[in-house]
């Protein structure tokens, strides 16, 4: 097929000729990427405009400058040892339901709209076997709870892999500020983010390879009827485990990370000794972004070409190191089909998970597409450009280096519909959660209405957030710094960027009017974006009008047919 060659790269998908080839099942596969594909365009549109705009408006931004210009202010220690005083100056519902309307045209014509998956099964069942009994449905509440706990054991595993990435960069960070090198010592914590962030992707190459085995062992303790129940089963707990694999540590450091240290003088300590991480000095979004930038960019680099080189090399290692059959050269010239199945056996073979495979690997591109999107505008535009690249490389993979699978009937994409329902509610909640509490976008809005010049009725030619970073420090004593910390400068009060009162150092009436507004803002976002996610969902229909007509007519043709 034409199609598959790097040269088509910009050429649009030919899905019925796909569809005639390898069936529907991996026809509406492509169907749904190339759909995809073109709403992430749309969605890279305003996040490159957003990161543009932060880029060029950084330094006009009243906060930059507050902190740029604070030549003065000293800033608490981000560890132990070794580390000085620094200076501030220093530092998708739409989707689905249009895709719903998309799909529905296409197995209309196909003829696939009322077809049944589970009728078809017992169809082939019949036709092998006559005589055979389908095996009927059967539950056990002792084995449904024994795989229940099993999987939430394998969870906490997942989990537990993230507090020891914690871990790792608590250590590294103390290994980089005791070193020699000063470059190190002053990007200690940067480093230790970049260096987590590969630790990080590196686990999760390991953890997919046990997370596919412990899916498919709870698969055969639960027992499914039949085939599509056993991939259903199956890709739930898979997905599952590598949502955890992949998210853990970004919810750490999105929702976490700085906010479980204690403060100075009352550090909390991994096993009594290191001190938890900070954030960034220029905040915990930059962590986030760090993290979100490199597993990403590692993910898609490095799968695409373990994916098109693996399967490349095997091929002709295969041609060169297998022995030759004895063949009538004659009869291969004389007859190029014969020659052509020849070669097709020396194929790389495929299994029953490599479409999975592939729809895995989109579903956590789409949970890194949307639910810290707030965090890291530029996700869409990097998976955009991915899966241009992902479609011409699958395309490869399954026309000219693996034998054909063996075709299937479907109308839907299955369970990963629902999948992307989850991953869509999950989003709401995640970029609520990331502008609520990550961001300072509300501290920032709580000291504009309530302490800011503007408020005061000040305003004549000043910015509303001046003076927002001094109003968001608090004055720390250095000698109620623990015994630990080496001591070298002589003034007598520093400054920590804490909501904290001076007396005791808890949290002051501040912090409690901007956690406040932190949870309203979070109560109201993510109940007008789920009102929004219902009313899209209501007002766009599932089926485009000319489906639902070429279906009643149909219905019509069938009962007359009956009635004559």
């Amino acid at each position: 097929m034409n199609w598959a060659q790097w040269r088509k790269l910009f050429r649009k998908q030919p899905i019925g000729e796909i569809r005639t080839y390898f069936g529907e099942k991996i026809a509406l596969y492509y169907a749904w990427l190339g759909w995809y594909t073109r709403v992430l365009l749309i969605a890279a549109v305003p996040g490159c405009i957003l990161f543009i705009y932060g880029f060029l408006s950084f330094s006009s931004s009243q906060i930059s400058k507050e902190i740029c210009e604070a030549n003065t202010t000293i800033m608490c220690p981000l560890c132990d040892q070794k580390c000085p005083f620094w200076i501030l100056s220093d530092t998708s519902t739409l989707f689905l339901e249009l895709w719903k309307r998309y799909r529905a045209k296409k197995v209309n014509q196909w003829n696939m709209y009322s077809w049944d998956e589970e009728e078809e099964e017992l169809a082939l069942e019949l036709i092998n076997n006559p005589e055979n009994t389908s095996e009927e449905y059967q539950h056990s509440y002792i084995r449904s709870i024994i795989v229940l706990i099993l999987a939430l054991i394998m969870i906490c595993v997942l989990i537990g892999m993230a507090h020891v990435l914690v871990i790792y960069r608590v250590v590294v960070t103390v290994i980089f500020t005791q070193s020699n090198s000063k470059f190190l010592q002053e990007k200690a914590t940067t480093v230790a983010v970049l260096t987590g962030a590969v630790m990080h992707y590196l686990s999760i190459i390991i953890m997919t390879k046990v997370n596919k085995y412990i899916a498919h062992l709870l698969c055969k303790l639960e027992r499914p009827r039949s085939f599509s129940e056993r991939e259903k089963s199956y890709t739930i707990k898979v997905f599952t485990f590598q949502f955890f694999n992949y998210f853990s540590s970004l919810i750490y450091v999105a929702f976490f990370l700085g906010r479980i240290n204690g403060h100075p003088g009352s550090y909390v300590r991994v096993a009594g000794k290191w001190r938890l991480e900070e954030c960034h000095p220029s905040g915990c979004m930059t962590d986030l972004f760090i993290q979100m930038f490199v597993i990403m960019t590692l993910k898609q680099t490095f799968s695409n070409l373990v994916e098109y080189w693996l399967p490349t090399l095997t091929y002709k290692c295969r041609l060169l190191y297998r022995k030759p059959q004895r063949i009538n050269v004659e009869q291969i010239s004389q007859d190029s089909c014969k020659e052509e199945w020849l070669w097709n056996y020396q194929l790389n073979e495929v299994n029953v998970f490599t479409l999975f495979d592939e729809y895995m690997e989109m579903m956590i591109q789409y949970s890194f597409t949307t639910i810290f999107v707030a965090a890291f505008p530029l996700a869409p535009l990097l998976a955009f450009i991915n899966n241009l690249f992902e479609i011409r490389l699958d395309a490869i993979k399954m026309v000219k280096l693996q034998k054909r699978m063996v075709p299937k009937k479907a109308n839907t994409i299955g369970i990963w519909y629902y999948i992307l329902e989850i991953i869509g509610i999950l989003s709401v909640i995640g970029n609520g959660l990331v502008i609520a509490i990550t961001s300072d976008f509300i501290p920032m809005l709580v000291y504009q209405y309530t302490f800011s010049p503007c408020k005061q009725k000040n305003n004549t030619g000043i910015d509303c957030l001046t003076g927002y970073i001094n109003h968001s420090l608090s004055v720390f004593n250095v000698q109620h710094f623990e015994n630990t910390v080496n001591l070298t400068d002589p003034m007598g009060n520093k400054i920590t960027h804490y909501y904290r009162n001076s007396d005791d150092y808890s949290h002051s009436i501040k912090f409690w009017h901007i956690f406040a507004a932190r949870i309203a803002f979070l109560f109201v976002f993510e109940h007008v974006a789920l009102c929004v996610k219902l009313i899209a969902a209501w007002l766009v229909p599932d089926d485009p009008r000319s489906v639902k007509n070429d279906q009643l007519k149909e219905k019509r043709k069938k009962l007359k047919r009956k009635l004559q």
